[in-house]
């Protein structure tokens, strides 16, 4: 999204695109994208960003594009970020400053891109459960983006972060929420929170006039988006421009509502203290007393991404539409995730990633993998989606205890005698057998904020069966049968998991 232009226009209806014409004329006077900041074409032309293929399905018709400074060791952590409506991957690379960090702090940068096939306005779908939700269109696009980076640069996926501006803000916010598993944190830069619109209406709604839901109910979209029994969480960084006109900075507070109570941490800062540019930083603590939640404030800033030029240590990107000159962002989110090295834990042991790692078998509640030697290791640590789940001293190990009909995401490290940790093996991917029903009886409404279901013209319509369910609302309940994974059907006669 970015001022002047509308985040999205459907031709479904004509009396909205009549209303967003009319808020256009108002707010800007014209229709005119300016700037060359309109998608034109898949190549990006900002010297070192290159276009990744073959990163899987991609279900959410997108495009990859990487940065790797040269001579990255494996081990290192990735960042995703992602731009705003009218951009591209190539503008954002150019203007963000994040190339500056990729190159002194050692990270490699993935740039995902979407375009007006998509979206008339080049923006990510934050606001259609279709493409925000876990294992749907783009947002699969986009973890399946991840995964192979890092194959491709033996990135440490337990240390994998996402940012965005605008409605890349908006699907960064869903997809820490449906992916907590696979983000260390995120940055949501003039956004909108996680799950707060399922449909152009609301999200428009969301953008001007925000839903003041409590920070319970805020926190339960995220809990419900996220695989079930989630107890780990995304540190979550917070940027709004006090002077935003598109996103209103009311979405800043809903947005702090929302990540305390997944933390569950209180809604008054820790701390606050005053930054450059006008620009007030407010943190909220965990129970150890790390920050788990920022919220910057910019003083005066409109709609768009914070960047301050300059050859300072805490300067960085370069003025454009939607980057405004206050403050580096990008500085000061890469030192909240720690990719500066300070407070973390120590680097990788000396030992190289192990080759070879493998999905040996899978039955329905257990993966068995195997993978090759590492020369000097001791033992070996294996990750289930960036989290241990156990050590071996072979070169095999069987995880249990699995849900059936399920995907997981493996990888493998070496330790040595001293107990270092060695570098992270390339992922991969291991889907249980069968699949167990179960049944979820629910409004209308809740079944589309769990993403059972999707609402289309004010109707309610049943995740890929796509079973017509009535009206969109709180009053209509149905019971829904889960049959395979993302797959329901109507089941009000009776319903047996």
């Amino acid at each position: 999204m970015g001022q002047p232009h509308p985040p999205f226009r459907f031709a479904k209806s004509r009396r909205l695109t009549r209303g967003i014409r009319r808020w256009v004329t108002a707010a800007a006077g014209a229709l005119a994208l300016t700037g060359g900041l309109v998608a034109v074409g898949p190549q990006a032309s900002a010297a070192g960003l290159t276009q990744v293929t073959g990163f899987g399905s991609n279900p959410g018709n997108l495009s990859m594009y990487a940065y790797a400074p040269q001579a990255l060791p494996a081990g290192a952590p990735l960042v995703v970020a992602l731009h705003g409506c009218t951009q591209n991957a190539s503008d954002y690379y150019a203007h963000s400053g994040w190339p500056t960090f990729a190159d002194r702090y050692g990270f490699a940068l993935v740039l995902p891109q979407t375009s007006s096939a998509n979206n008339a306005n080049s923006c990510f779908n934050w606001f259609e459960p279709g493409d925000s939700a876990r294992g749907q269109g783009e947002a699969l696009s986009i973890k399946q983006m991840v995964d192979k980076a890092v194959a491709q640069y033996g990135s440490d996926s337990r240390r994998v972060y996402i940012t965005g501006l605008s409605a890349g803000a908006g699907m960064t916010a869903n997809m820490l929420a449906a992916y907590p598993d696979v983000f260390e944190g995120g940055s949501i830069g003039s956004g909108l929170p996680a799950s707060c619109a399922t449909s152009v209406s609301a999200a428009y709604t969301c953008m001007y006039s925000p839903p003041d839901k409590s920070p319970a109910q805020w926190g339960a979209l995220v809990r419900s988006a996220a695989p079930a029994g989630t107890t780990s969480w995304p540190r979550v960084a917070i940027w709004q421009g006090t002077a935003d006109t598109t996103v209103q900075p009311a979405n800043a507070t809903e947005l702090r509502d929302q990540w305390t109570d997944v933390w569950g941490i209180g809604q008054t800062p820790s701390r606050t203290r005053s930054l450059t540019g006008g620009t007030t930083l407010s943190e909220y603590d965990d129970a150890s007393g790390e920050p788990a939640v920022q919220v910057y404030s910019v003083s005066g800033m409109a709609h768009g991404l914070a960047v301050d030029p300059g050859s300072g240590p805490e300067q960085c990107g370069s003025t454009g539409t939607y980057y405004l000159d206050t403050i580096c962002s990008s500085y000061h989110t890469a030192r909240f995730w720690g990719l500066d090295g300070a407070g973390q834990e120590p680097g990788p042991g000396s030992l190289p990633a192990p080759t070879g790692l493998a999905v040996a078998s899978t039955a329905d509640t257990r993966v068995s993998l195997s993978w090759n030697a590492v020369p000097g290791a001791a033992s070996y640590e294996v990750y289930r989606a960036g989290t241990k789940v156990g050590s071996t001293a072979s070169t095999a190990y069987t995880d249990t205890g699995l849900a059936t009909g399920t995907a997981y995401g493996y990888t493998v490290a070496a330790v040595d005698a001293s107990g270092a940790v060695g570098a992270v093996s390339a992922s991969v991917t291991a889907t249980t057998t069968g699949y167990t029903p179960t049944c979820h009886t629910a409004s209308n409404y809740d079944h589309t904020v769990a993403g059972r279901a999707y609402q289309s013209g004010g109707s309610t319509y049943a995740t890929g069966s796509g079973q017509a369910m009535g009206l969109w609302n709180t009053f209509t309940t149905h019971t829904l049968k889960q049959t395979a994974p993302g797959y329901y059907v109507v089941a009000d006669s009776g319903c047996s998991a």
